[in-house]
């Protein structure tokens, strides 16, 4: 085991304060989280019959959700470059569940998730409302994952992966694992699909540990989660690399190296920035 995955953070106690931005945050956090989802499902009902697995209106509650949750957790969001337009899919480097907010407040997006998320309490039933993407990462599936996700990207949903495999310190980018991006090489997605690099940043609080926002190994979220709702906020960087065509790369690895490579670098520069 790395030194940094068996370490492990020391933090303050959460004190008065704490516990009083716990209250409100907490409850407004939950009350836009399942109002939103509410109004979602509703819209849902009426979105599907006429637009099958397409969902031209229900992504942007999703937007909206994310973006007054980000500000709600009082994290300072700076975006760089511009996601990219027409069908496709963006990889990431993934610190913890704040991606999830962070991601989605700056683009009507769907991540491709591991199929073991869709039971988890709370958080599973909020990933299939919003049209997560439950993959087994099993290379010997890809062709399978092809066709799901051809139909996906034919509905012209945006798709994200965080190759990884698991989250971070939010201190380091972690190798890009090759096996999710085989199903990019299939027939009939790899001459018409690019992939979009995506590096977040985030910084925390003043004179907290660097590591505030990260959630790896095996936290637990409910203490997490308090810690920061009970903090004044940090901030965090979003920054879209140049997406490049699948059929310029000879295989996944290929593909995954440069990717990894290029949101790496996006971190370095940003961090020490």
């Amino acid at each position: 085991m790395t030194d940094w995955l068996s370490s492990r953070m020391s933090l303050p106690s959460l004190g008065g304060l704490g516990w009083l931005r716990i209250v409100w945050r907490g409850g407004a956090l939950a009350l836009l989280c399942y109002g939103g989802l509410a109004l979602l499902v509703v819209l849902r009902l009426v979105e599907r019959p006429i637009h099958g697995v397409a969902r031209p209106l229900t992504p942007w509650i999703t937007v909206v959700v994310c973006r007054l949750a980000v500000r709600l957790l009082g994290l300072h969001m700076r975006v760089h470059g511009q996601p990219m337009a027409g069908r496709g899919a963006q990889v990431a480097n993934h610190a913890g569940w704040l991606d999830i907010f962070t991601l989605n407040a700056v683009q009507p997006i769907y991540f491709v998730s591991k199929s073991e998320v869709a039971g988890w309490a709370g958080i599973g039933v909020l990933a299939r409302a919003v049209g997560t993407v439950f993959i087994a990462r099993k290379p010997t599936e890809a062709a399978e994952h092809a066709r799901l996700l051809a139909g996906r990207l034919a509905a012209g949903h945006r798709l994200l992966f965080f190759p990884e495999g698991t989250s971070s310190d939010a201190r380091r980018v972690l190798p890009f694992k090759p096996a999710l991006f085989a199903a990019f090489f299939a027939d009939g997605l790899r001459d018409e699909m690019s992939v979009q690099p995506v590096t977040v940043v985030y910084r925390a609080p003043p004179g907290l540990d660097a590591r505030f926002y990260g959630w790896w190994g095996d936290m637990e979220f409910a203490p997490h989660l308090l810690q920061v709702l009970a903090r004044p906020g940090g901030s965090v960087d979003v920054m879209f690399h140049a997406p490049v065509a699948v059929r310029d790369f000879a295989d996944r690895k290929a593909l995954a190296g440069y990717c990894g490579a290029v949101v790496a670098e996006g971190f370095r520069s940003t961090i020490s920035g």
